[in-house]
């Protein structure tokens, strides 16, 4: 529980300096825009590696079972989760999909958040995902404080069929490969 608990905030602490913008532009003025990048992606990395292997080892002594959800609520994780799939797909193609959502990313963060506390009763599950929408919240907030993003312009067709292709296959990914084998919990029955 500590090592994941420790990389939540070790992600968050990353994510949060960035809205701390004047702070964030003291840091690149000292050290340049790319080596900032470099250190941001890395300590990101790093949390997000505490968060999954102290998820793995705070599961593994045993799920402490809050409550068992009805079997329907993982109809609708499984759909919510096709939609943060594509919504995920969508933050890098940019398209009529991208314009609607305006930051992609985090409604696929809050859709993943939402989705496992439907589906999942145990402890461990429901802290992570706790905190995980919590921050996901937060930072679509925080956006409204900075400085206004250029609006995203809806463009051609190309990129939401790339944010629909590319969703179905992180779906499949995740759902066939990645839970079973990774978080060694089946998503679809066997």
């Amino acid at each position: 529980m500590t090592l994941m608990l420790a990389g939540l905030f070790v992600f968050i602490a990353a994510h949060g300096f960035t809205t701390l913008r004047g702070p964030r532009t003291a840091v690149i003025a000292r050290i340049g825009e790319g080596p900032y990048k470099i250190l941001y992606a890395l300590v990101s990395i790093a949390g997000v590696l505490m968060i999954g292997y102290g998820f793995g080892a705070w599961r593994a002594r045993g799920p402490v079972e809050l409550w068992y959800p009805p079997v329907w609520t993982r109809h609708i994780a499984m759909a919510l989760m096709l939609f943060a799939s594509i919504a995920m797909v969508a933050t890098y193609a940019p398209g009529r999909i991208k314009a609607a959502l305006k930051h992609p990313m985090l409604v696929a963060v809050k859709a993943w958040a939402v989705a496992h506390l439907l589906a999942n009763g145990d402890f461990a599950t429901i802290v992570l995902a706790v905190v995980v929408l919590a921050w996901a919240v937060f930072a679509r907030i925080s956006m409204k404080w900075r400085e206004p993003a250029a609006p995203v312009a809806a463009t051609g067709w190309i990129g939401d069929a790339v944010a629909l292709v590319g969703g179905l296959a992180l779906y499949a990914f995740l759902a066939y490969l990645l839970h079973p084998y990774v978080i060694g919990v089946p998503v679809l029955p066997a």
